[in-house]
């Protein structure tokens, strides 16, 4: 078993109100147009690093999937904007329809990802990149072909998640490079331990946390990143058509070159909304202790927890959270 499941005064369970955080500010983006084109227009404002050869790393979701980014978005975005570019994945740590690399590639072909290359990145071996600062690792095991990009765009769906409270940006790369066999297993598991999964609460966090770094410090200034706040249920995509039902309205789509700053707006979002909105999300990311995520990251120095957030829907205005989330109606499945 794991000696360290909480850690005395990080409080992952506990929210932090905006005013009371410190530091530097960031620039946040956001827009209310949930579709293709609102995802071109977010881009655009987070493109400007990426240059050379570029990975997406994006959740394609188990089969059949109900609740991952509209395969069509993804599809204009690339043919429009990143012709050359790649979908980018690992395999999984659990059995199912990532496992292998043969099962991944049915999968793949089940939910529509096809019309691009799709960059199985642990295929061919793992690498390990260094972790600076941590206090679990200093290095950390990813899929070897994460080498092979000189820029990555970090595609996320935002929603909640079994082991992490919420899966942002933050949980995209930090799981989601780590190779399935021996990176995912660092962060999930004791070494020597009959649980697979006994890793969790305080823990989990910082361990997710320091392998996104090891991502983030290896692209620096080439780095970029999207939330895309839609069809949020309490459950990730790992969850495939088990995946709790959706009972979270929708918000719109976030843009940052800050992996902080967006995931804590997306965060901040949520609590923005009305208790009875936010109940079952905010209930999944306090009870996995998931806002460590937030407070390990600035520790870290990944980023900032005060931000700007820019409409871009209104002339580029900064506004509210609350300005964010007025409108939003109770979540209605799309026909």
């Amino acid at each position: 078993m794991s000696n360290q499941k909480t850690v005395p005064g990080t409080g992952g369970d506990q929210y932090i109100p905006y005013e009371k955080r410190d530091g530097e500010t960031s620039v946040v983006y956001f827009t209310r147009d949930l579709s293709a084109e609102g995802l071109r227009k977010i881009y655009a404002r987070i493109n400007g690093g990426l240059t050379g050869k570029v990975g997406i790393k994006l959740h394609t979701g188990e089969p059949h999937g109900p609740n991952i980014i509209p395969r069509p978005w993804v599809e204009e975005l690339i043919k429009k904007e990143l012709p050359d570019a790649a979908v980018v994945e690992t395999n999984t740590y659990y059995e199912g329809g990532r496992y292998t690399t043969e099962a991944h590639r049915e999968t793949l072909k089940t939910n529509g990802w096809t019309f691009c290359p799709v960059d199985i990145m642990d295929e061919d071996g793992t690498v390990n990149l260094p972790v600076k600062g941590g206090k679990w690792f200093t290095e950390m095991s990813m899929g070897k072909n994460i080498l092979n990009y000189d820029s990555l765009f970090v595609l996320t769906h935002f929603k909640g998640h079994s082991k992490g409270g919420f899966g942002g940006s933050n949980k995209n790369i930090g799981i989601g490079c780590a190779d399935g066999r021996v990176g995912k297993a660092m962060i999930h598991t004791t070494p020597g331990s009959d649980d697979m999964w006994d890793i969790s609460d305080e823990e989990f966090m910082e361990r997710m946390t320091e392998s996104a770094k090891a991502v983030v410090d290896h692209f620096g200034d080439h780095i970029s990143y999207v939330n895309v706040m839609r069809n949020m249920s309490v459950s990730c995509d790992c969850e495939g058509t088990a995946a709790e039902p959706v009972v979270t309205p929708n918000v719109g789509i976030l843009a940052s070159l800050d992996i902080l700053a967006i995931d804590q707006a997306s965060v901040d979002l949520v609590y923005a909304m009305k208790e009875e909105e936010r109940h079952a999300l905010v209930e999944r990311m306090e009870s996995r202790h998931g806002l460590r995520q937030l407070t390990y990251m600035k520790e870290l120095h990944m980023g900032n927890d005060r931000y700007r957030l820019i409409d871009i829907d209104n002339g580029d205005q900064e506004i509210s959270l609350r300005d964010a989330v007025r409108d939003i109606v109770p979540f209605q499945p799309e026909k």
